[in-house]
């Protein structure tokens, strides 16, 4: 009878959880998109190698 009432607890844990993330997630994703199309910026990345010399220590 002990385990039932542990497994019972432990399900409704995760049921719970599960329903939080997913409440949460949903918050998120709508004030992203909403900020992602406000704007049209670009960044421009450029990587150049500035290697002047390599040593080999033995």
């Amino acid at each position: 009878m002990m385990i039932f009432i542990l497994a019972s607890g432990y399900l409704f844990t995760i049921y719970l959880l599960l329903a939080l993330a997913k409440r949460t997630g949903n918050k998120t994703t709508s004030n992203n998109t909403a900020l992602t199309h406000k704007g049209n910026y670009t960044q421009e990345v450029s990587v150049t190698p500035n290697v002047t010399e390599a040593s080999s220590v033995r």
